[in-house]
């Protein structure tokens, strides 16, 4: 058997999308080999879950943030003779520890992501991380991290880039020209993706509207859209009325999969000057629709974005700084979209998630097989 740990796969966000990859693979990597797969989820709801990623069908119980059903449902699937146990998140890591008490035979690999390991952790995850057979990381700056932060040894970190997501890839592959959804403005557009979160401004969207007023002195018809949902819109939307750019800003929430390829597809650029991703999955997908990208020159960002090729990086924090990259491409359009077939083809070559499958795979057989 083979179990898979995670926080949460039914619901929106980069650590969810990365997660149901993460569940999709598994359930078809174990399939092959003829192999039992559990997949359990804390923070879903309390039944069966069954769910279809890019054409395969994975299926998972939730626990309803009950963490102590959640913790016994692992360690009697432990007990059933499970070969390996892949923790999609580091705070589930003392989950993976008190496994190993039951099925010691057990491989272990957990699952790192970004600003989640960029501080020391508390004890029992810490220790979790360092006793495991394998540390995922999706970038290089974050398997760093991991080593001097959390103390891993570094033989036992791996870098396993996320992907873009399959059914972001059929649209692409479709070719579709949707049209935006209601309430995208006309003209030349700005867009950023990012939740609307207090505990998550690092991601710069008060940046960006901070430089808006220096951009629109040029482009007085220059909008912004912030795509997103959260509880920090109402600070966003102050922020908005006190630089006086009520008119070209603009919030979307609630937007479809295919709604939202149509944002990537309509925009001129996508901006997303953060000081903390630990890969950034937007900046794939805006580089997939073709388009130049800027993002912060912070974490994993800078291994995704090419500086000066595919968009520009800029220090978190700098709305004259991110003003001056933004001014650079809306002044040269053929620069721009250059730029932006530069990332296309670096995000059809080595984020498609065909690739990840394989790698995490091949990660997979070795665990399996040592």
């Amino acid at each position: 058997m083979l179990i898979g740990l995670f926080p949460e796969l039914n619901a929106p966000g980069g650590v969810q999308r990365a997660s149901r990859h993460l569940a999709a693979v598994l359930t078809e990597f174990a399939s092959s080999r003829g192999m039992d797969c559990r997949l359990l989820s804390l923070n879903d709801s309390p039944e069966l879950h069954r769910m279809t990623l890019g054409g395969r069908e994975f299926v998972f119980t939730g626990c309803d943030r009950a963490k102590g059903q959640f913790t016994m449902t692992a360690l009697r699937a432990a007990r059933r003779k499970a070969k390996l146990v892949l923790a999609a998140h580091p705070n589930l890591g003392p989950v993976v520890q008190a496994m190993r008490f039951v099925a010691p035979w057990m491989k272990r690999i957990i699952c790192t992501h970004g600003i989640d390991v960029w501080e020391p952790l508390g004890g029992l995850r810490r220790f979790a991380l360092s006793n495991a057979n394998l540390v995922l990381a999706p970038s290089r700056d974050t398997a760093d991290r991991v080593a001097q932060e959390q103390r891993v040894a570094r033989e036992r970190i791996r870098v396993l880039p996320w992907a873009l997501d399959p059914q972001f890839e059929a649209l692409l592959a479709a070719g579709a020209k949707a049209a935006p959804p209601e309430g995208f403005p006309a003209g030349r557009v700005i867009l950023t993706v990012a939740r609307w979160l207090a505990t998550e401004r690092y991601k710069g969207m008060d940046t960006l509207i901070i430089a808006l007023p220096r951009l629109l002195t040029s482009w007085p018809e220059l909008q912004l859209v912030l795509v997103g949902t959260g509880d920090d819109r109402v600070w966003l939307e102050d922020l908005m009325q006190k630089n006086g750019v009520e008119r070209h800003v603009h919030f979307l929430t609630g937007l479809s999969y295919s709604e939202l390829a149509a944002c990537y597809s309509a925009c001129e650029i996508f901006a997303l000057p953060s000081g903390g991703e630990g890969f950034g999955m937007v900046y794939l997908e805006a580089m997939a629709y073709g388009k130049p990208v800027i993002g912060g020159a912070h974490g994993g960002a800078p291994e995704i974005i090419e500086d000066g090729v595919s968009g520009y990086l800029v220090p978190h924090g700098d709305p004259i700084h991110l003003a001056t990259c933004i001014e650079a491409l809306l002044a040269d359009p053929a620069h721009a979209k250059e730029m932006g077939a530069r990332g296309q083809q670096r995000a059809e070559h080595e984020f498609r998630f065909n690739v990840f499958a394989r790698s995490l795979k091949k990660i997979l057989r070795e665990q399996c097989e040592s």
